[in-house]
Protein backbone atom coordinates (compact mmCIF):
# COMPACT_ATOMS: atom_id res chain seq x y z
CA UNK A 1 0.00 0.00 0.00
CA UNK A 2 1.48 3.62 -0.71
CA UNK A 3 2.52 5.98 1.92
CA UNK A 4 0.94 9.49 1.72
CA UNK A 5 4.30 11.19 0.42
CA UNK A 6 4.26 8.24 -2.18
CA UNK A 7 0.97 9.39 -3.61
CA UNK A 8 2.20 12.90 -3.27
CA UNK A 9 4.94 12.90 -4.95
CA UNK A 10 3.22 10.45 -8.09
CA UNK A 11 0.61 12.71 -8.44
CA UNK A 12 3.08 15.67 -9.10
CA UNK A 13 4.95 13.81 -11.02
CA UNK A 14 2.35 12.20 -13.37
CA UNK A 15 1.20 15.71 -14.23
CA UNK A 16 5.00 17.20 -14.82
CA UNK A 17 4.71 19.46 -11.91
CA UNK A 18 8.15 20.65 -9.87
CA UNK A 19 8.10 21.18 -6.55
CA UNK A 20 9.26 24.93 -6.92
CA UNK A 21 5.97 25.43 -9.16
CA UNK A 22 3.66 23.25 -6.71
CA UNK A 23 5.12 25.76 -3.97
CA UNK A 24 4.29 28.84 -6.03
CA UNK A 25 0.55 27.63 -7.08
CA UNK A 26 -0.09 26.07 -3.38
CA UNK A 27 1.71 29.22 -1.33
CA UNK A 28 3.13 26.43 0.88
CA UNK A 29 7.10 26.47 1.15
CA UNK A 30 8.83 24.08 -1.41
CA UNK A 31 10.65 22.25 1.56
CA UNK A 32 7.69 21.31 3.46
CA UNK A 33 6.38 19.67 0.31
CA UNK A 34 9.30 17.94 -0.36
CA UNK A 35 8.91 16.48 3.37
CA UNK A 36 5.80 15.93 2.95
CA UNK A 37 6.72 13.52 -0.19
CA UNK A 38 9.19 11.78 1.69
CA UNK A 39 6.90 11.24 4.88
CA UNK A 40 8.35 13.77 7.26
CA UNK A 41 5.20 15.75 8.91
CA UNK A 42 7.81 17.51 11.65
CA UNK A 43 8.20 20.54 10.47
CA UNK A 44 8.58 22.61 13.50
CA UNK A 45 4.88 23.66 13.13
CA UNK A 46 1.49 23.09 14.99
CA UNK A 47 -0.29 20.04 13.81
CA UNK A 48 -3.06 22.48 12.53
CA UNK A 49 -0.89 24.07 9.80
CA UNK A 50 1.05 20.41 8.54
CA UNK A 51 -3.37 19.44 8.30
CA UNK A 52 -3.60 22.48 6.18
CA UNK A 53 -0.84 22.16 4.20
CA UNK A 54 -1.29 18.46 3.84
CA UNK A 55 -4.99 18.89 2.46
CA UNK A 56 -4.10 21.81 0.22
CA UNK A 57 -1.62 20.04 -1.59
CA UNK A 58 -3.40 17.25 -2.23
CA UNK A 59 -5.94 19.44 -3.67
CA UNK A 60 -3.61 20.64 -5.86
CA UNK A 61 -3.10 17.63 -6.92
CA UNK A 62 -6.45 16.46 -7.72
CA UNK A 63 -5.84 14.06 -5.01
CA UNK A 64 -8.78 13.37 -2.26
CA UNK A 65 -7.66 15.49 0.49
CA UNK A 66 -10.18 13.49 3.47
CA UNK A 67 -8.42 10.50 2.67
CA UNK A 68 -4.74 11.74 2.87
CA UNK A 69 -6.02 13.41 6.05
CA UNK A 70 -7.47 10.02 6.86
CA UNK A 71 -4.40 8.02 6.45
CA UNK A 72 -2.55 10.88 8.11
CA UNK A 73 -4.32 10.28 11.48
CA UNK A 74 -4.34 6.24 10.86
CA UNK A 75 -0.36 6.77 11.22
CA UNK A 76 -0.63 8.00 14.33
CA UNK A 77 0.48 11.51 13.24
CA UNK A 78 -0.27 14.81 15.05
CA UNK A 79 -1.30 13.13 18.18
CA UNK A 80 -2.32 16.19 20.74
CA UNK A 81 0.09 16.90 23.57
CA UNK A 82 0.00 17.36 26.91
CA UNK A 83 -2.00 20.79 28.24
CA UNK A 84 0.99 22.96 29.63
CA UNK A 85 0.25 22.83 33.53
CA UNK A 86 2.53 26.45 33.48
CA UNK A 87 -0.12 28.81 31.97
CA UNK A 88 -4.05 29.14 30.95
CA UNK A 89 -4.38 29.44 27.21
CA UNK A 90 -7.20 31.56 25.55
CA UNK A 91 -9.00 32.32 22.12
CA UNK A 92 -8.88 31.02 18.38
CA UNK A 93 -6.71 31.69 15.83
CA UNK A 94 -8.31 31.16 12.40
CA UNK A 95 -5.80 31.51 9.69
CA UNK A 96 -7.40 30.98 6.26
CA UNK A 97 -5.71 31.19 2.84
CA UNK A 98 -7.00 33.68 0.48
CA UNK A 99 -5.69 35.42 -2.15
CA UNK A 100 -4.91 38.99 -1.65
CA UNK A 101 -5.72 42.17 -3.51
CA UNK A 102 -3.73 43.10 -6.50
CA UNK A 103 -3.95 46.78 -5.04
CA UNK A 104 -0.58 48.18 -4.16
CA UNK A 105 -1.18 49.74 -1.48
CA UNK A 106 -3.29 46.43 -0.31
CA UNK A 107 -6.80 48.04 -0.59
CA UNK A 108 -9.24 44.98 -1.30
CA UNK A 109 -12.13 46.39 -4.10
CA UNK A 110 -15.65 46.98 -3.02
CA UNK A 111 -17.47 44.44 -1.89
CA UNK A 112 -15.26 42.01 -2.05
CA UNK A 113 -15.79 38.83 0.01
CA UNK A 114 -13.25 36.29 1.51
CA UNK A 115 -13.11 33.06 -1.92
CA UNK A 116 -10.80 30.86 -0.13
CA UNK A 117 -11.87 27.44 -0.11
CA UNK A 118 -12.98 26.11 3.18
CA UNK A 119 -11.07 22.58 2.10
CA UNK A 120 -7.97 24.69 2.21
CA UNK A 121 -7.26 26.17 5.91
CA UNK A 122 -4.22 26.50 7.69
CA UNK A 123 -6.36 26.92 11.36
CA UNK A 124 -4.98 27.02 14.75
CA UNK A 125 -7.29 26.29 18.01
CA UNK A 126 -5.30 26.46 21.57
CA UNK A 127 -6.59 23.85 24.00
CA UNK A 128 -9.84 24.90 25.89
CA UNK A 129 -11.64 27.24 23.31
CA UNK A 130 -12.88 30.13 25.33
CA UNK A 131 -12.60 33.71 23.83
CA UNK A 132 -10.85 36.49 25.19
CA UNK A 133 -13.03 39.57 27.07
CA UNK A 134 -13.13 42.48 24.58
CA UNK A 135 -11.90 45.86 25.61
CA UNK A 136 -14.27 48.81 26.48
CA UNK A 137 -13.37 50.97 23.34
CA UNK A 138 -15.49 53.67 24.98
CA UNK A 139 -13.96 53.15 28.47
CA UNK A 140 -10.71 53.19 27.04
CA UNK A 141 -11.39 56.76 25.13
CA UNK A 142 -12.57 58.43 28.24
CA UNK A 143 -9.30 57.67 30.55
CA UNK A 144 -7.11 58.94 27.31
CA UNK A 145 -9.33 62.08 27.27
CA UNK A 146 -8.70 62.43 30.78
CA UNK A 147 -4.96 61.76 31.23
CA UNK A 148 -5.16 64.50 28.27
CA UNK A 149 -6.74 66.49 30.04
CA UNK A 150 -4.90 66.35 33.03
CA UNK A 151 -1.42 67.21 30.56
CA UNK A 152 -2.71 70.15 29.30
CA UNK A 153 -3.67 71.43 32.93
CA UNK A 154 -0.45 70.98 34.26
CA UNK A 155 1.47 72.26 31.39
CA UNK A 156 -0.78 75.41 31.87
CA UNK A 157 0.17 76.20 35.39
CA UNK A 158 4.00 75.90 34.35
CA UNK A 159 3.54 78.34 31.68
CA UNK A 160 1.51 80.50 34.28
CA UNK A 161 4.18 80.26 36.86
CA UNK A 162 6.92 80.69 34.17
CA UNK A 163 4.95 84.03 33.24
CA UNK A 164 4.38 85.37 36.67
CA UNK A 165 8.09 84.89 37.67
CA UNK A 166 9.20 86.63 34.25
CA UNK A 167 12.24 83.81 33.62
CA UNK A 168 13.34 83.43 30.07
CA UNK A 169 15.02 80.31 31.11
CA UNK A 170 14.07 76.97 30.51
CA UNK A 171 11.66 75.15 33.04
CA UNK A 172 14.12 72.69 34.86
CA UNK A 173 13.49 69.26 33.70
CA UNK A 174 13.17 67.81 37.02
CA UNK A 175 9.63 69.75 37.65
CA UNK A 176 8.07 70.77 33.92
CA UNK A 177 5.86 67.86 32.30
CA UNK A 178 6.80 67.58 28.79
CA UNK A 179 3.45 66.55 26.27
CA UNK A 180 4.38 62.92 24.36
CA UNK A 181 2.63 61.08 22.22
CA UNK A 182 1.10 58.19 23.93
CA UNK A 183 2.89 54.87 23.42
CA UNK A 184 1.71 51.84 22.60
CA UNK A 185 1.08 49.49 24.99
CA UNK A 186 -0.10 45.89 24.29
CA UNK A 187 -2.26 43.73 26.81
CA UNK A 188 -3.11 40.07 27.12
CA UNK A 189 -5.90 40.90 24.65
CA UNK A 190 -4.01 42.13 21.90
CA UNK A 191 -3.48 40.83 18.85
CA UNK A 192 0.40 41.97 17.67
CA UNK A 193 2.11 41.71 14.40
CA UNK A 194 5.98 41.78 14.62
CA UNK A 195 7.75 42.45 11.57
CA UNK A 196 10.84 40.51 10.74
CA UNK A 197 12.01 42.19 8.37
CA UNK A 198 10.59 45.35 6.57
CA UNK A 199 7.10 45.00 5.52
CA UNK A 200 3.90 47.16 4.57
CA UNK A 201 0.31 45.36 6.21
CA UNK A 202 -3.04 46.28 6.63
CA UNK A 203 -5.47 44.85 9.60
CA UNK A 204 -9.12 45.20 9.63
CA UNK A 205 -12.12 44.11 11.57
CA UNK A 206 -14.26 41.86 9.64
CA UNK A 207 -16.90 42.41 12.77
CA UNK A 208 -17.43 46.20 11.96
CA UNK A 209 -15.62 46.58 8.69
CA UNK A 210 -13.53 49.10 10.60
CA UNK A 211 -9.80 49.51 9.08
CA UNK A 212 -7.15 49.20 12.19
CA UNK A 213 -4.49 50.32 10.45
CA UNK A 214 -2.85 50.27 7.12
CA UNK A 215 0.84 51.00 6.27
CA UNK A 216 4.65 50.15 6.47
CA UNK A 217 6.46 49.15 9.93
CA UNK A 218 9.85 48.40 9.76
CA UNK A 219 12.13 45.38 11.14
CA UNK A 220 12.28 44.44 14.77
CA UNK A 221 8.69 46.83 15.37
CA UNK A 222 5.64 45.57 16.25
CA UNK A 223 2.24 46.77 16.16
CA UNK A 224 -0.99 45.52 18.87
CA UNK A 225 -4.07 45.48 18.15
CA UNK A 226 -7.30 44.91 20.24
CA UNK A 227 -8.29 41.29 19.35
CA UNK A 228 -12.25 41.28 18.04
CA UNK A 229 -14.30 37.85 16.74
CA UNK A 230 -12.64 38.11 13.36
CA UNK A 231 -9.49 40.26 12.03
CA UNK A 232 -8.19 40.12 8.47
CA UNK A 233 -4.56 40.49 8.12
CA UNK A 234 -2.71 41.39 4.75
CA UNK A 235 0.54 41.85 4.47
CA UNK A 236 3.60 42.29 1.63
CA UNK A 237 5.46 39.94 1.91
CA UNK A 238 3.47 38.12 4.36
CA UNK A 239 6.51 35.69 5.55
CA UNK A 240 8.32 38.90 7.21
CA UNK A 241 5.54 39.13 9.75
CA UNK A 242 4.66 36.59 12.67
CA UNK A 243 1.22 37.02 14.73
CA UNK A 244 1.27 36.68 18.67
CA UNK A 245 -1.70 35.60 20.51
CA UNK A 246 -1.50 35.27 24.48
CA UNK A 247 2.54 35.44 24.29
CA UNK A 248 2.99 32.88 21.98
CA UNK A 249 4.13 33.38 18.75
CA UNK A 250 3.07 31.77 15.17
CA UNK A 251 5.02 32.56 11.42
CA UNK A 252 2.38 32.23 8.70
CA UNK A 253 3.94 29.90 6.69
CA UNK A 254 2.93 31.31 3.54
CA UNK A 255 5.31 33.91 1.08
CA UNK A 256 4.47 36.90 -0.98
CA UNK A 257 1.46 39.37 -1.00
CA UNK A 258 -0.71 37.36 1.08
CA UNK A 259 -3.29 37.74 4.07
CA UNK A 260 -4.87 35.40 6.98
CA UNK A 261 -7.86 35.78 9.01
CA UNK A 262 -7.81 36.11 12.95
CA UNK A 263 -10.50 34.71 15.20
Amino acid sequence: MQTIGERLEEARKSKGISIREAAEATKVRGDYLHKFESNQFDINLPDIYVRGFLRNYATYLALSPEKVINDYNARGHGKPKPKSTSREIYGRMDITVGSASKDPALEPEDGEKDTASEDNPATFQPPGGSRMPYLDKALVLRGLLALAGVIVVVLLIVFAVKAMSGSESETDPDSATTATGTEEVATADDVIVHALEDVRIKMVDETSGTELFQGAISRGSSRAFPKTDSMLLTADPIQNVEVEINGERFPTGLTGRDRIRIQ
